[in-house]
């Protein structure tokens, strides 16, 4: 829910605060972050904690995007019930890095309620970004506009990149959160913009 971006002023000590305030794990997840960041100037970040539902419990997730000179860094941690392997319960930080050369696309969506009652502050945001890591194929049947027509038109179809997407509300997160994420969308456009 917090982000922030200054041009030229490391912004690590911050990200710190916005992940102890989550309250989730805060070392566990800053290790795994300082890990992937490995002493780059922070320009930018965003702290994403989010509960999933699993059968009748609650599991959380917390989402860490930060923005290097160079780099995307994406920080993902879970926690997870005992197992064979893990008998205790545990937590898994998984990380990744992407060169900014490598972000081929930021695709952000406002939703605003009641357009018609002047400027509003957007109740929702999506961000998506894609690099090409993981692309989705939307296949349909073709057609003609031939109602009679029963031939093969082969597919249609769409090739999306969509290898990252967080999506914040203003009832769930607060207003604050989707000013965050709208930053942080803002600043990752201008950075890869000007490569």
């Amino acid at each position: 829910m917090r982000s922030t971006r200054t041009e030229g002023r490391d912004r690590s000590v911050e990200l710190r605060d916005a992940i102890d305030r989550t309250g989730y794990y805060p070392d566990v997840v800053t290790e795994g972050v300082e890990s992937a960041v490995a002493g780059e100037e922070i320009v930018s970040f965003y702290v994403h904690h989010e509960p999933t539902f699993d059968r009748d419990e609650v599991r959380r997730h917390l989402s860490v995007v930060v923005l290097t000179p160079s780099r995307l860094i994406l920080a993902h941690t879970d926690e997870h019930e005992g197992d064979d392997l893990l008998p205790e319960p545990y937590t898994s930080t998984s990380t990744e890095a992407i060169r900014l050369t490598s972000v081929r696309s930021v695709v952000v969506t406002r939703m605003v309620a009641n357009p018609t009652a002047g400027p509003r502050p957007p109740a929702e945001a999506v961000m998506t970004i894609g690099w090409g890591g993981v692309s989705r194929v939307d296949l349909e049947p073709a057609g003609c506009s031939d109602p009679q027509c029963d031939a093969d038109h082969g597919y249609t179809g769409v090739l999306a990149s969509d290898d990252f997407s967080l999506r914040v509300s203003a009832a769930a997160d607060g207003t604050g959160a989707v000013d965050g994420l709208l930053a942080f969308a803002e600043s990752l456009s201008a950075r890869t913009h000007a490569r």
